[in-house]
């Protein structure tokens, strides 16, 4: 028989083990410390998500690979390899939940195709959090990860989002690299329609939490929050 893939959510940001009890269910924590074997895009981290969660086994006996996006595909079997054999393995994210928007969708993919059986925990998801929050249309999302960083092709993928959004009904999601979170506002700012809804969340889950929506107009009158540096989400509803 296979072990099992278990896919462990991480906390969304820095912070201690009382952090960790405030976004992780008592039993994904007692699952999560009961495994001796452990995949993750850094095996540092990895090992500092596990000192949060704490250990029935010293860390050091604990088994911790890598994969991130500089894991060759044919490496996925390797890293498979100790669930087929019957062990049950964990898969963490830096933060969030593991395989979305994260290079373990891959091993998940693999998983299935191999049989093993795959539990996902519940946890933080920065990108529901953020549209829960937001008051926009729960009912028709999409999110699209990283736009384009010139800011010519940026801005046309936002013409085409909010185009989408407007013919769809849909809330339209994306992220950036937190220190080019205000330069994707401001392309917002000033590319979107003046009733688009804009939506910003940062620090979600976090002691600096901060969600704000608001009209492309209304954007342009208020002060916006402090974005440097600071994981955040974008929604963005044309109506």
């Amino acid at each position: 028989m296979t072990g099992v893939l278990y896919l462990i959510p991480n906390t969304l940001g820095d912070g201690d083990a009382a952090a960790l009890d405030a976004v992780l269910p008592a039993p994904v924590r007692a699952r999560a410390s009961a495994l001796h074997y452990y995949i993750g895009e850094n095996a540092k981290t990895t090992r500092a998500f596990l000192k949060k969660v704490g250990t029935q086994r010293p860390i050091q006996e604990i088994e911790i690979r890598e994969l991130n996006v500089n894991t060759p595909p044919g490496e996925i079997d390797k890293l498979l390899a100790p669930i087929l054999s019957g062990t049950d393995g964990g898969l963490v994210s830096e933060a969030g939940c593991p395989a979305v928007a994260d290079p373990g969708a891959l091993l998940v993919r693999r998983a299935h195709e191999r049989g093993v059986k795959v539990v996902p925990f519940v946890g933080p998801s920065s990108i529901l959090l953020a549209l829960m929050a937001s008051g926009l249309n729960g009912q028709s999302f999409a999110f699209h990860g990283y736009l384009p960083v010139d800011a010519n092709e940026r801005a046309k993928r936002l013409r085409d989002l909010e185009q989408q959004s407007r013919k769809n009904k849909q809330t339209q999601i994306f992220i950036e690299t937190p220190y080019r979170n205000r330069a994707l506002l401001d392309a917002l700012i000033a590319g979107c329609a003046p009733s688009t809804l804009v939506c910003v969340a940062v620090d979600l889950t976090l002691e600096g939490e901060t969600i704000v929506s608001r009209t492309a107009a209304d954007w342009k009158k208020k002060p916006a929050p402090d974005l440097h540096k600071r994981p955040a989400i974008f929604l963005m509803l044309a109506v």
